[in-house]
């Protein structure tokens, strides 16, 4: 009985380990991804699930009125109803790039599920833009080693992020401020939101309005807001 606990708890702690590692954004145990910039003066804001009408159009204005370019991981399913926003967003000098078809957690899916996934968001990508994506997120952070070679091989490079909003349940926009800025100490990706994986037109408005403040704050305090593959430039 002894040793079957023990062997119980072992494959426990196990489980435990792989599963952190699998969905902790700062973990390179299953492979490398960019988790943060070398500048500390860089910051990079990105967003997760749009395109989203209403709110990734407010958001355009408000990062046009601090003439500041972010990074959107688009989810493809969103980009065939929404091809003009997508337009908008190249047309500003944002960087588009790829967050799946359908938003699953690609830890549940086999490597042919994970395939179509990226395949298919490229796709979607590629007809509403003319451009092909360079960068993948994977929802939730959910990653194998499997995930990442996938994703490579399809040319794409995962990015994750190292400050989180919390702002995927629409919180007050002084509540994601206060999760943004507790966490920012420089070169950091910074994980917001645009849009929600379960349908078309969530509530953003908070992410808006904590973004516009956000930026207004750190570059205040001399920052420098860049895209993804801007930051990489600086490693």
């Amino acid at each position: 009985m002894l040793e079957l606990a023990v062997t119980a708890a072992t494959s426990l702690a196990a489980a435990s380990f792989a599963g952190y590692h699998a969905m902790a954004p700062g973990s390179q145990l299953y492979g490398k991804t960019l988790v943060r910039g070398a500048n500390p003066r860089h910051l990079a804001l990105t967003y997760d699930d749009g395109p989203n009408d209403p709110h990734t159009l407010r958001l355009l204005e408000v990062l046009a009125k601090h003439e500041v370019r972010a990074t959107f991981f688009l989810v493809g399913r969103y980009v065939q109803q929404r091809l003009q926003i997508v337009r908008d967003l190249v047309q500003a000098g944002h960087v588009i790039a790829n967050h799946t078809f359908t938003h699953p957690n690609l830890t549940l899916c086999s490597a042919l599920q994970t395939k179509i996934q990226l395949e298919e968001c490229n796709r979607a990508i590629e007809d509403a833009a003319g451009q092909s994506p360079k960068l993948f997120r994977p929802p939730f952070g959910g990653r194998r080693p499997l995930t990442l070679r996938i994703a490579r091989e399809l040319g794409l490079e995962p990015v994750m992020w190292s400050v989180t909003g919390w702002d995927w349940e629409a919180k007050p926009a002084t509540y994601v401020e206060g999760k943004v800025t507790g966490q920012v100490k420089g070169g950091d990706i910074i994980l917001l939101h645009d849009g929600g994986h379960r349908e078309m037109g969530a509530d953003r408005s908070q992410t808006v309005i904590a973004t516009d403040n956000l930026v207004a704050r750190y570059k205040g305090e001399g920052y420098q807001f860049v895209t993804v593959p801007e930051m990489k430039v600086a490693l």
